[in-house]
């Protein structure tokens, strides 16, 4: 019986030399593969989301365990519901928007720049339209200038015109929200300047209107940022970190081969049919959040225009935590 025991111990370490597979005692617990974690993202079709769907294209979001669900939305107002509802866990906004969640409790933190101006492609533009006779900076003065009050256009028209020597009492604006109708009026002449986002802006500027200023010397002005409801970035830190790792790498597949993404313009309608073959990709900023000094200047304006009633903690609305140590390549 011990030389039986013997030889079918020997056997079993001879089989294991030669490779043979070792089956798991039936008893024994086999670990699952665990689940990948959902992301809902609420997005505006607008260029700036481009390396959100580059990442989808490209699986980068399952390689780092992760799920992402787009709810499309027509606005900001819209976009804003949604999350307030629960209903998305994360945007592309800006730090404004971000203030005004915040400014009761802390509801949204800002992770990451989305998308800002480069030296040669700017993010906003202030437009003269055709019929204006308007070609410069100071053809500007008193003339009421389209925009949409109290977003990040307000913001941006206010500041490129103060670094161009226009003093707080010579601004002059007039609301016009939705982006159609200040198209519009532009093109009728009815409005004699207006500002308009990329790639809007290219198409106004197809259309007849005239780029009198642009932001392509202060790109930090028209920062939009990706941000995450605080509560989804207390449950879920790590899937953070990897849906920004991915966009990482996103950004860098974009920068470095833009031409191979040209079809998600039309798939997404980030660019308007028109513009679809001769617009050309603009480079994406890479790891990065809005600094102390950004954040206090948004603030600064928002208080002043009776927007913000009292300060936001920078610490508390931006984080920069989950950002990918390196730059990826």
């Amino acid at each position: 019986m011990r030389k039986l025991f013997v030889l079918t111990f020997v056997l079993g370490l001879l089989l294991a030399a030669c490779g043979a597979p070792v089956t798991a005692h039936p008893t024994q617990p086999v670990a699952a593969e665990a689940e990948p974690v959902t992301i809902r993202l609420a997005v505006i079709p607008v260029i700036d989301t481009l390396p959100m769907f580059v990442a989808e294209a490209e699986g980068l979001y399952a390689n780092h365990g992760l799920k992402v669900e787009f709810i499309q939305v027509a606005s900001a107002p819209e976009r804003d519901q949604v999350l307030a509802a629960g209903q998305a866990d994360g945007t592309l906004n800006e730090a404004l928007s971000v203030m005004f969640f915040n400014k009761d409790q802390v509801q949204m933190q800002v992770v990451r720049y989305g998308h800002m101006a480069s030296p040669n492609a700017g993010h906003f533009f202030i437009l003269a339209s055709g019929q204006s006779g308007i070609s410069d900076v100071a053809g500007l003065q008193g003339v009421e200038i389209g925009i949409s009050q109290g977003t990040i256009i307000e913001y941006v028209t206010d500041r490129l015109l103060e670094k161009n020597g226009f003093e707080a009492g010579q601004l002059k604006t007039v609301s016009v929200p939705k982006i159609p109708d200040r198209m519009a009026l532009l093109g009728s002449g009815e409005l004699k300047a207006a500002v308009m986002p990329d790639p809007l802006a290219a198409l106004a500027v197809q259309q007849g209107a005239v780029i009198v200023l642009d932001d392509t010397e202060y790109p930090l002005y028209g920062a939009s940022t990706i941000s995450f409801r605080k509560e989804f970035i207390d449950t879920n830190p790590e899937a953070v970190r990897g849906f920004l790792t991915a966009i990482e790498q996103a950004v860098y597949m974009i920068n470095s081969q833009p031409e191979k993404y040209s079809s998600l313009l039309a798939e997404k309608q980030l660019v308007p049919p028109p513009l679809l073959e001769s617009y050309v990709i603009p480079p994406f900023p890479l790891v990065g959040v809005p600094s102390e000094a950004e954040w206090a200047d948004i603030l600064s304006w928002a208080k002043s225009k009776g927007l913000l009633e009292k300060s936001l903690p920078y610490a508390e609305s931006v984080t920069d935590q989950f950002l990918p140590s390196v730059i990826i390549q």
